[in-house]
């Protein structure tokens, strides 16, 4: 007959406790309505070019790479646009910029085409 093993005593097994980290609640807070505002401002400079780029295909038709050309070109000067206005686009994250940019590119782009259409061409 086989001999029984004996259980050894196991040793107890480290618990894990999760400690987490410091929050500082003012700090988000005052972030999080920065960029709101920031995000205002874009979408108040989005219709603006968007207006501007519907103007530029009223005055001259058959120009459309134009008002293309300066939409991109808002885009690429967004950061000094926000800094001549008094913000600091430094203090947002780079995600929350790109999801300004894309805004700001579709915002301004509806606006154009809205414009290139029989009630207001």
């Amino acid at each position: 007959m086989a001999k029984k093993r004996r259980r050894e005593a196991k040793e107890p097994e480290e618990t894990y406790e999760f400690v987490p980290p410091e929050f500082d609640e003012k700090e988000f807070l005052l972030k999080d309505m920065y960029g709101t505002r920031v995000l205002a401002v874009v979408a108040v400079l989005a219709v603006i070019i968007g207006i501007l780029a519907g103007c530029i295909q009223k005055f001259a038709s058959g120009l459309w790479p134009v008002g293309l050309v300066l939409i991109v070109l808002a885009i690429i000067a967004m950061k000094q646009l926000l800094a001549l206005l008094g913000f600091k686009a430094e203090f947002l994250e780079p995600k929350t910029m790109i999801g300004n940019y894309i805004m700001f590119f579709f915002l301004s782009l509806g606006i154009w085409i809205i414009l290139l259409n029989a009630p207001f061409a």
